[in-house]
């Protein structure tokens, strides 16, 4: 069953639809879900999102597209003199953490019959659709801003998917794309959105499964868990899969959640510094982090909530600190790109002011790989 976030109107699951006829967004209700077993439960199950099928969306084996996304390591590193993990989630398969949820969705529409699909995104989503679009043998059409990294465009077209490049603002070309949709009178071609289909978000709860079960092992659950955010699916996500873990009774709490922005787009930090329950549009301007430069998160509130009730915060963090995050990063050997690179600045910003303290758990969900990032400065030049 899927239901609207807004007005409460409920549809069956396989609706062909992408949002409620109010325009709200919709949110998937798991009628059939079991708990997670315990992480030795866990050892012998396929090493992707999907060994945690208890708790994903009810799928036959054959309707599942896979590419071995998820289960990506954590690893130690000493940020700012202190001991820190970080999730290196950019070694999924396409080299971005949004294969979690795509893998989800995608199965979903293939469930579906669906055929024929577009996608609006800055670029790693819509590789990812692209790949799994391709596993699943599905005609994929992308919608991207004129100005997206050449690499990510490489990957897209490699994958056999058609490119609509758009200019203006992210705003404008997922604008672009549902009028494309809506001017199709066929009705043969799904929008397969990532931030507003409600099987995207149960993928990326995944996230919060896997730090638990590899954290649970040694006792180290994190006290802090620090997340990128544009359209907020990976904060979302992070938070929903750990609310699934207290319910279960396999956590006593939720992390706290830092979720970071770019200053130069920040909606969501700038109603968290007022005060206010809902997140307005703003209008933003360039930043490297092309990733997470939304001006108008559809689910934006509920991330807003979620920073809130785990007893997190938000913060905005500027080009200067995006830049020198990601050289520091690259010179421990991790090399991301700088929508991931907000995450080590938020980090580094906290610890600096004491509000992450020395016996603190701290980590950091890294998402996107560098290899399809445009040019960073550095010290000695350019890379």
């Amino acid at each position: 069953m899927i239901c609207c976030a807004r007005c409460g109107l409920e549809y069956p699951s396989d609706t062909k639809i992408w949002r409620c006829t109010c325009k709200g967004e919709l949110e998937y209700q798991n009628q059939h879900k079991d708990n997670i077993p315990p992480p030795e439960g866990l050892a012998l199950r396929p090493h992707s999102i999907w060994r945690y099928r208890e708790v994903l969306p009810r799928l036959e084996d054959e309707d599942i597209v896979t590419l071995g996304e998820g289960c990506t390591p954590c690893v130690t590193a000493k940020w700012h003199g202190f001991p820190v993990w970080f999730k290196l989630d950019f070694l999924c398969p396409t080299g971005s953490y949004k294969d979690r949820g795509v893998s989800v969705m995608i199965s979903h529409l293939k469930q579906m019959g669906v055929r024929s699909i577009v996608e609006d995104s800055s670029g790693n989503a819509g590789a990812s659709v692209a790949a799994y679009a391709a596993r699943a043998g599905m005609e994929c059409t992308i919608f991207v801003p004129s100005d997206t990294s050449p690499a990510k465009l490489a990957q897209i077209r490699a994958y056999g998917a058609k490119i609509k490049a758009i200019d203006g603002t992210r705003q404008d070309v997922a604008e672009a794309c549902q009028k494309a949709v809506e001017e199709d009178g066929s009705g043969e071609t799904f929008y397969a959105s990532h931030n507003w289909n409600p099987f995207f978000l149960e993928g990326m709860k995944t996230l919060a499964y896997e730090i638990w079960e590899e954290c649970a092992r040694s006792e180290m659950i994190p006290d802090w868990v620090v997340v990128p955010a544009g359209y907020g699916s990976c904060a979302l996500g992070a938070y929903r899969g750990f609310l699934d873990l207290v319910n279960q009774g396999r956590l006593s709490q939720i992390p706290k959640l830092i979720i970071v922005q770019a200053e130069n787009c920040a909606p969501i930090y700038h109603a968290y510094l007022r005060g206010e329950a809902r997140v307005a549009p703003v209008r933003g301007t360039g930043t490297a982090a092309e990733g997470i430069a939304c001006s108008n998160p559809i689910r934006g509130t509920e991330v807003l909530r979620a920073a809130r009730k785990s007893d997190g915060l938000v913060m905005a963090v500027s080009e200067e600190e995006i830049n020198s995050a990601a050289v520091k990063l690259a010179k421990d050997g991790i090399f991301v790109e700088p929508t991931s690179a907000v995450v080590g600045a938020a980090l580094g910003r906290l610890i600096d002011s004491g509000v992450i303290l020395e016996n603190d758990i701290a980590l950091g969900i890294l998402t996107g790989i560098g290899l399809k990032a445009g040019t960073l400065t550095h010290s000695s030049g350019i890379f």
